[in-house]
């Protein structure tokens, strides 16, 4: 069993029943269990111009592999209604893996932990508040690393 950390986030429609949604089907994954849910906060968004964002984060305790969690990622995105035609746009779902356990991964379909994790406030916010000692491989305790880009 492995703790996953997973990014949520969205910009169009019913944002937060997208992320209600979300929510609940992470917690039905098979071998998973939602450890620890963050509050929504509201974002401004990285990219070109678009809706501000509504974000958390939520720790799973999970038996599927990194690979097996992204899948499972991405097909509830899928199933939500994402479209992904302009990179970094408006979505109305985003689920983002940005750790599971101490794994370290590059491949050409997943690197973990999260490549942009450690810069990302509208990430480490939510994350600190369910883990803020929570070590990012690599990178440090999330308290820390959120303390370094509020300077």
């Amino acid at each position: 069993m492995s703790v996953a950390a997973i990014g949520l986030g969205s910009n169009l429609g019913r944002r937060r029943a997208n992320l209600n949604a979300a929510i609940r089907a992470l917690a039905r994954l098979p071998g998973t269990r939602l450890a620890a849910l963050s509050r929504f906060i509201e974002t401004e968004p990285v990219g070109p111009p678009q809706p501000r964002f509504l974000n958390a984060a939520v720790l799973l305790e999970t038996t599927l592999s990194p690979e097996e969690l992204l899948g499972a990622l991405l097909g509830i995105e899928a199933a939500l209604g994402r479209i992904r035609d302009v990179p970094r746009g408006p979505r109305c779902i985003d689920l983002d893996l940005l750790t599971h356990g101490t794994s370290k991964r590059r491949s050409a379909h997943l690197i973990l932990p999260h490549p942009e994790l450690h810069r990302r406030a509208f990430v480490l916010e939510p994350l600190a508040e369910i883990a803020p000692g929570l070590r990012i491989p690599g990178r440090g305790r999330v308290l820390d690393l959120l303390a370094k880009i509020r300077r």
